[in-house]
């Protein structure tokens, strides 16, 4: 590895004390697992690091460490404060040619309304960090990035101990054995309030067949308990390897970690192009090739999943009629096959235009009706007063962008928030005028299997 400093790249780190500067360099680091790199931050970032990985496995991210942090805790102008934030820092970047983008990574909560105290009281309305070192894999090729975010005038002191703690993780991640990966032992699983949601899904359908609301969304929660704590390495290693086509995500915070494997992408920009993809509508998968089939056809014809889908399909085209151009919807779903559940899916994608930045749509489509309802204000109201449960993260937006303005949004569903020897994971239906409740409590199982199996847990079925 190159470790003399380029006579630009020491120049500009000794300037005056005051002057915020965002330094960055990126070295190849042939092969490395990403989870090891991961795992080589535990010592000493337990609680600062982060995992991603996109669904068709272009492109991973790991952090570790933190440059900085952006939070907000706003109701109304917290996409706009981080939006900001992040455009002033990039306005200090100094990176020479080969050198990554640097990326924030971080999420949004579901409702910066919700006030209810809760498990997620540590995370705020809005957490993003630039980490400390970052790992990138692309394409097969891996990189790993130092960032440093400085007023101090002392840049190329600060700058040298972060290559030498680089080279550190690097050699952890190469060298050392990982742990054995087994799954945690669960002790318990505990059903949060539910019968609360079950009489909640019936007084909710009765409010829509009277007319004040087209679809609200209630989810509920469960809590599992397991014998000793859960290294976050554990749950990422078993969430990524067993729903190889969903993107993969992990964030941590105060001792907790935020993680799960979402079907769901809200937006991507590459380019200058826009991605998005409405998905909504839902059936399990079947137990041979004919079952899943015959089930697939069933959700194509079903009309009640059929109308949560287009309800997302008119609202995302919207959106990308706002802030786009050369926009391309196909006319009729497809299904999107993942390990326990298919859904109804429609990609969307189209040109953005100059002035837009991913926080901008990311705002503009969440939530979406599929988390959220139809018309969105009525809903959550409804979601507020009638669920009984603090979302946190879970179906908010979490993802990433970089300096060069690309990036990328999941919907955080099919997750859990680890924490010690507990987790708790979350799980929702699209309720509409036909709704039953013991469908829908059905239907949350099958959407909560994906973390339990990965959490050792285990259902009928």
């Amino acid at each position: 590895m190159n470790r003399k400093l380029t006579a630009t790249r020491e120049s500009q780190l000794n300037v005056r004390q005051n002057e915020l500067r965002f330094f960055t360099e990126t070295v190849d680091a042939g092969r490395i697992s990403p989870l090891a790199f991961f795992e080589a931050g535990d010592s000493c970032y337990k609680d600062e690091r982060f995992y991603w990985q996109n669904a068709d496995k272009t492109l991973t991210l790991v952090g570790i460490g933190h440059a900085t942090v952006l939070t907000s805790d706003g109701t109304n102008d917290r996409f706009t404060h981080i939006s900001t934030s992040w455009k002033k820092l990039c306005s200090s970047l100094i990176k020479e040619e080969n050198d990554r983008e640097p990326v924030l990574f971080g999420g949004f909560s579901f409702d910066p309304k919700s006030v209810k105290q809760s498990e997620w009281d540590a995370f705020p309305s809005a957490h993003f960090v630039v980490p400390s070192f970052q790992l990138s894999i692309t394409n097969g090729k891996t990189e790993i990035s130092i960032n440093l975010v400085t007023k101090s005038n002392d840049g190329a002191e600060q700058f040298e101990k972060l290559r030498d703690e680089r080279d550190r993780l690097i050699h952890i991640a190469q060298v050392e054995e990982s742990a054995l990966l087994t799954k945690p032992e669960v002790v318990s699983i505990e059903e949060l309030s539910k019968e609360h949601y079950l009489e909640t899904v019936a007084d909710v359908t009765k409010k829509i067949n009277n007319g004040e609301a087209e679809k609200v969304v209630i989810a509920r929660s469960v809590k599992l308990n397991f014998a000793d704590d859960v290294p976050a390495v554990t749950a990422l290693h078993h969430i990524s390897n067993e729903q190889q086509e969903s993107y993969h995500f992990g964030l941590q915070k105060d001792g907790q970690l935020f993680f799960g494997a979402t079907p769901e992408r809200l937006i991507e920009i590459s380019n200058g192009r826009a991605y998005s993809a409405c998905v909504a509508g839902s059936i399990k998968r079947g137990k041979s090739a004919t079952e899943d089939r015959e089930l697939g056809d069933e959700l194509l014809e079903d009309r009640k999943n059929r109308e949560e889908h287009q309800y997302v399909v008119n609202m995302i085209s919207q959106v990308f009629k706002t802030f786009c151009t050369d926009i391309k919807i196909s006319k009729v779903p497809k299904l999107m096959k993942v390990r326990d559940i298919q859904h109804l899916f429609t990609p969307v994608e189209g040109k953005v235009e100059q002035g837009t930045d991913i926080f901008s749509l990311v705002q503009a489509l969440h939530p979406t009706p599929a988390l959220g309802g139809v018309p969105t204000d009525i809903a959550m109201e409804m979601i507020r007063s009638e669920e009984n449960l603090d979302r946190g993260y879970y179906a908010g937006p979490i993802g990433w962008t970089d300096t060069a303005g690309n990036g990328e949004f999941a919907v955080a569903i099919r997750s859990a928030l680890l924490d010690g020897n507990s987790a708790y994971l979350y799980a929702g239906g699209g309720i509409v005028a036909d709704s039953e409740p013991d469908k829908e409590y059905d239907e949350t199982w099958v959407k909560f299997r994906p973390v339990m199996r990965a959490l050792g847990g285990k259902l009928n079925g």
